[in-house]
């Protein structure tokens, strides 16, 4: 509960009274985006007469941009034009970009002719009626990115107090409220507006969430007069990457053996350390070999660009160094990013849950944010506690274990979705219905589950524990990067989902085969590909153990890769 008085401060403007249009921007922007996500893969398979591998590959990239582009936009407004500017131009770029596919819907002539059921004399999409669709996608993309880049940090800055210090107890609620409502904004967008789309059509189902990104817009606009406006500062990017230039210009520099904090460059106010041992030719770039030259009078370098602190060094060695734990993330990522083909395998199964009800093809994906809330909270709120009071003394899973379990999650979720697609796909051979695109099968669409609840405890365990991985050992200057690293993470996931499937698609379709992810689910082996990710996981959960091990421990962590007592971490 916050208790601080925080609108009687110093600053006028700013405070409480400004987090909830804040947090309301974000939440609808999330409904909207996420909205159209789940069933993307059949508006443009039914729409626009897409291959089933064509569509995917325009959703990977359509993902990896959104996820991407909130890093750039973090830079651009930390450094250049402001976090309000940036939130401001990502709304209206947004909206703009969902009025457009939302037109796709409704002028004539925007999509080719349909086909019929069995896909004969299908006639593709021109270029004219591809490059709208396309550009509404790159307009969401550049809104959500400019939005999800400032939102939170903008909302810590209303509280600011005045005096350059803000009040922990606010902080800490605001965080929580504002992941509450992305998490329920999401929610709600798997489920009422994808059923919005099944039930009453593309034009109703997207101008639904068309509408709510106005709203999102409005309500960001609406307390413009209340807003602390920060002016852009110096991101923490110009100093890492004069380390790398000052490195090369340094490159035939000896390091001495004997060395002394004196001989290195530090930071005004700083700690005098040396830098560490580890990646040394870096160590160059703070290394002041003639201090009357390469130092102004107030202890600042004459060219950053020549000679850096050693603070800004060890900050990209710490970079460096989580890269590889970061790298393998990214295929726990692609296992998740094959949503698409789950909407497909679901539109082909049994979903009713009554006679006259049944859930919708695109809000399955409900079952596995579910999994990941409700573990949190019993994670945190019963497991933990239980734990401590039978060891007698505070401890929690380590960081490693609980990343490796998460490896571990998703490898069987691939697993156990190739034993249903093998099984589903067999039932619908045996019916005889294989033939038929939008046939369904007599078998229920809740084997989903295993695989659903399986990807959510992955999140929870992997995912999660890399967050926390970073802000643990990066510096606390780098909190901005640490929050964007699991994005450029999903990012680069997309693009390596695609890869995947492009490099599967085009080998098993050779000399004539109809290969093994066509557009009827039915003529495929879609098993085949799952247990491929299976294997690959399973690789990449040893690549794990191989980092972990060439990491050592972690800041804090008792013992290293995988080697910590009965699991638990103890912090007394």
């Amino acid at each position: 509960m916050i208790t601080e008085p925080l609108l009687i401060n110093k600053n006028p403007k700013g405070g409480l009274r400004t987090l909830p249009f804040i947090i309301a921007n974000e939440a609808f922007e999330r409904m909207a985006t996420v909205g159209f996500t789940p069933n993307m893969i059949l508006y443009l398979c039914r729409e626009y007469n897409m291959e089933t591998t064509a569509a995917t590959n325009i959703i990977f990239i359509w993902t990896a941009a959104t996820n991407f582009l909130p890093i750039v936009g973090a830079l651009l407004a930390d450094s250049y034009v402001g976090r309000y500017r940036m939130i401001g131009f990502g709304c209206f770029t947004c909206l703009l970009g969902m009025v457009l596919l939302w037109s796709t819907t409704i002028l004539p002539g925007a999509k080719p002719p349909a086909c019929d059921q069995l896909r004969n004399g299908c006639e593709s999409a021109t270029w004219s009626q591809l490059m709208p669709l396309y550009f509404a996608f790159g307009l969401m993309s550049l809104g959500s990115g400019g939005i999800r880049s400032a939102s939170l940090a903008f909302g810590a800055e209303q509280l600011d107090k005045g005096d350059g210090t803000k009040s922990k107890g606010a902080l800490q609620s605001y965080f929580s409220w504002y992941y509450v409502f992305v998490s329920a904004s999401s929610i709600v967008a798997v489920t009422c507006i994808v059923y919005i789309q099944d039930n009453l059509g593309w034009k109703v189902g997207f101008g639904v969430p068309a509408v709510i990104m106005l709203l999102s817009a409005l309500s960001f606009f609406l307390a413009s007069p209340f807003y602390v406006k920060s002016k852009a500062n110096t991101s923490l990017l110009p100093g890492l990457t004069q380390v790398l230039v000052a490195s090369f210009k340094n490159r035939r520099t000896k390091l001495p053996t004997q060395a002394t904090e004196e001989m290195y460059h530090h930071g005004k106010g700083s700690m005098r350390l040396m830098p560490s041992e580890n990646l040394r030719f870096l160590n160059k770039a703070c290394m002041a070999k003639h201090p009357e030259q390469d130092l102004t009078p107030d202890g600042r370098a004459s060219n950053p660009n020549s000679l850096c602190t050693v603070e800004h060094v060890e900050e990209l060695k710490a970079l460096i160094k989580v890269i590889p734990i970061w790298s393998t993330g990214i295929m726990i990522a692609v296992t998740i990013s094959q949503s698409s083909f789950l909407v497909l395998q679901a539109s082909s199964m049994d979903r009713h849950v009554t006679p006259n009800f049944e859930i919708p093809s695109g809000s399955f994906t409900i079952f596995a944010i579910l999994t990941l809330t409700i573990w949190i909270g019993l994670y945190d709120r019963a497991l933990l506690p239980l734990a401590s009071k039978i060891k007698g003394k505070p401890c929690q899973l380590s960081l490693k274990l609980r990343m490796g379990i998460g490896l571990l999650f998703s490898t069987a979720s691939m697993a156990a979705w190739a034993i249903v697609e093998g099984t589903r796909r067999s039932a619908a051979i045996n019916e005889g219905i294989s033939d038929d695109l939008r046939a369904v099968v007599q078998m229920s669409a809740m084997w989903q589950l295993p695989y659903l609840v399986l990807s959510g405890l992955a999140m929870a365990f992997n995912m999660i524990g890399q967050t926390e991985f970073y802000y643990t050992e990066l510096p606390k200057s780098m909190s901005s990067i640490a929050s964007t690293l699991s994005g450029a993470g999903l990012s680069a996931a997309n693009l390596v989902a695609s890869l995947i499937m492009n490099a599967v698609d085009d080998i098993t379709k050779r000399g004539g085969k109809g290969g093994w992810i066509p557009s009827n689910i039915n003529k495929g082996h879609y098993d085949y590909y799952y247990w491929l990710l299976t294997a690959l996981s399973v690789a990449n959960f040893l690549y794990y153990l191989a980092c972990c091990k060439a990491y050592g421990p972690f800041k804090g962590r008792v013992g290293t890769a995988f080697d910590d007592k009965d699991g638990m971490e103890e912090e007394c």
